[in-house]
């Protein structure tokens, strides 16, 4: 219940020790602003790196081409190892776990492509028609590669749609025109954009048939991408062993020669990117609370001081009848409102400038969004109330102790 004596009371105590009320609520609102900035931080930094995932699937793995780096049965180190159709064909037919598949063939050198006088370097890939599904994209115009594109070798072209802003003028369709790659001409088939990955807004993809046939006369390839079914880390990290066991076995080097291939687990790589920003929040939440305790303890500090002070009021008080419970509810009363008024301030601060360094901060995809949800900081306010009540509750009973003609003679 309201009690406008109470609140006059504890209002006048406030302003006879102004310095003293101030430096004691500095010291809780500076550690619940430090835990908003670190727990802001923490947050930026998840978001860049959950973008950095978003791009692609996280339930995909990689095999990218290597070089052998021991020897076996008689092989020298050094040998290039490349994956190749076969191994493609291979992952089809006896991974169960398997959802989707592409394979990559990169082609390199001069890469300027031009169409009607204008010219763009751009990276070029040949690629199966699932890479749109696994790397996230997204025909705006026309289509994506499809497989009568690779079955039939066609020199047919899918383009980011930041080469067809800088190839085609504004407002002109893409759709059906030739472009020179490498001198040859390619009919553009479709437009694409991606979730969140600017760079694969500057690739070109042509069917890997057509660019095996034409560029390098065999059926090696420079990666192979493939996304599972819902497996568990164990399970993918089995997947991972039974891709370098065939591997291994096929191109000839150790089983444990890791550079031979390298094999890229991406929901290995998120479980663990998941486990260290808990544990950083964890880390976050320690200090945070730890700086907080600190303010606690001197807030409590105060109110025994203020307690000291106040034994003769207290005794009086006691004398005229207020009960054991009436004074406790007094000093821990206004232990709460220090703390969490000063809190408070600090939790305001702290989301303020989060805030503002969400808006003023340049692009960057490593450090996105650094900011502390609503949960996190209604919690912060319900902890703030409890260690106000912690932080009155030892004065307070101490108060409630003092006996009235003890405080009588001691005044």
């Amino acid at each position: 219940m309201f009690d406008p004596d109470k609140w006059q009371e504890i209002l006048a105590t406030i302003k006879q020790n102004k310095l003293r009320t101030f430096l004691t609520g500095f010291s809780v609102a500076w550690g619940i602003f430090m835990l908003m900035i670190l727990l802001g931080a923490g947050n930026g930094l998840k978001n860049g790196a959950e973008h950095q995932f978003s791009s692609e699937a996280t339930n995909s793995i990689f095999v990218y081409d290597g070089r052998t780096n021991k020897l076996h049965k008689g092989l020298q180190k050094g040998r290039r190892i490349y994956p190749d159709n076969q191994d493609h064909e291979w992952i089809k037919e006896n991974l169960k776990e398997l959802e989707q598949i592409t394979a990559n063939y990169n082609i390199w050198g001069d890469n300027m492509i031009s169409y009607k006088g204008k010219y763009g370097d751009f990276n070029v890939t040949a690629v199966h028609p699932e890479h749109s599904e696994i790397e996230n994209l997204t025909p705006t115009q026309g289509r994506f590669i499809n497989n009568i594109d690779v079955r039939e070798k066609r020199k047919i072209a899918c383009i980011g749609q930041k080469v067809a802003d800088e190839l085609f003028e504004r407002g002109e369709n893409p759709i059906g025109k030739n472009i020179e790659i490498k001198k040859l001409v390619f009919k553009v088939g479709g437009v694409f954009s991606a979730k969140n990955d600017d760079r694969e807004l500057r690739k070109v993809y042509i069917p890997i048939s057509t660019a095996q046939q034409i560029f390098s006369r065999d059926d090696k390839l420079h990666s192979i991408k493939l996304t599972t079914e819902d497996v568990s880390i164990a399970e993918s990290k089995a997947i991972v062993e039974k891709l370098r066991s065939n591997l291994s076995r096929k191109h000839y080097f150790a089983q444990d020669d890791e550079r031979a291939v390298y094999i890229r687990n991406n929901l290995e790589n998120y479980q663990n990117f998941q486990n260290v920003f808990k544990a950083i929040s964890v880390f976050i939440w320690i200090i945070g609370i730890g700086t907080i305790i600190a303010g606690i303890v001197g807030v409590s500090n105060i109110m025994i001081i203020v307690v000291k002070e106040r034994t003769l009021e207290i005794g009086i008080r006691k004398a005229i009848g207020a009960t054991p419970g009436s004074i406790v509810g007094l000093v821990i009363f206004e232990s709460i409102l220090i703390t969490t008024f000063a809190g408070y301030i600090g939790l305001v601060a702290g989301v303020g400038i989060l805030s503002v360094l969400s808006n003023v901060l340049p692009a960057n995809d490593f450090f996105m969004n650094p900011q502390v949800n609503l949960g996190i900081a209604g919690a912060a306010t319900l902890l703030l109330v409890a260690c106000g009540t912690i932080a009155g509750l030892f004065p307070a009973r101490k108060a409630s102790k003092i006996k009235p003609i003890v405080a009588l003679r001691d005044e």
